[in-house]
């Protein structure tokens, strides 16, 4: 049984930073593809990055491109780094995988969701 495990959200200030975590379990992902998600409420879930394990290639969404980083970490593990967070970037951050080699960008590309973690960003 595959296991997303989201770490790392919380409380931050404007301009501040966070690092997002995900652990996965239960399978072999030297094929796929892992990606961050948001919701904001109110809003559709939105592509925020990719990075696929066997080659090592990395997408992020133009809204937050120059300002978070997608990297493999460790084995089953890959991080989001959020840099010069804005009030926007408030949502919902989710860890998904896709079973394609493939850096996919559409959510109904991936086959298993993490529970996700609440990122606020508040004065």
């Amino acid at each position: 049984q595959v296991q997303l495990v989201e770490s790392g959200g919380g409380l931050v200030q404007p301009g501040g930073s966070l690092r997002l975590s995900c652990a996965a379990s239960g399978g072999t992902f030297t094929t796929y593809a892992m990606g961050w998600f948001r919701q904001a409420p109110g809003k559709e879930r939105e592509f925020v990055a990719v990075t696929t394990w066997n080659s090592g290639t990395t997408y992020s969404a133009d809204r937050v491109s120059g300002r978070f980083t997608i990297s493999r970490d460790a084995k089953n593990k890959i991080s989001l780094q959020m840099n010069s967070l804005k009030l926007e970037d408030t949502a919902v951050y989710y860890c998904a995988a896709a079973n394609t080699p493939f850096a996919v960008r559409v959510s109904t590309a991936y086959d298993y969701w993490g529970q996700g973690t609440q990122v606020t960003v508040s004065s």
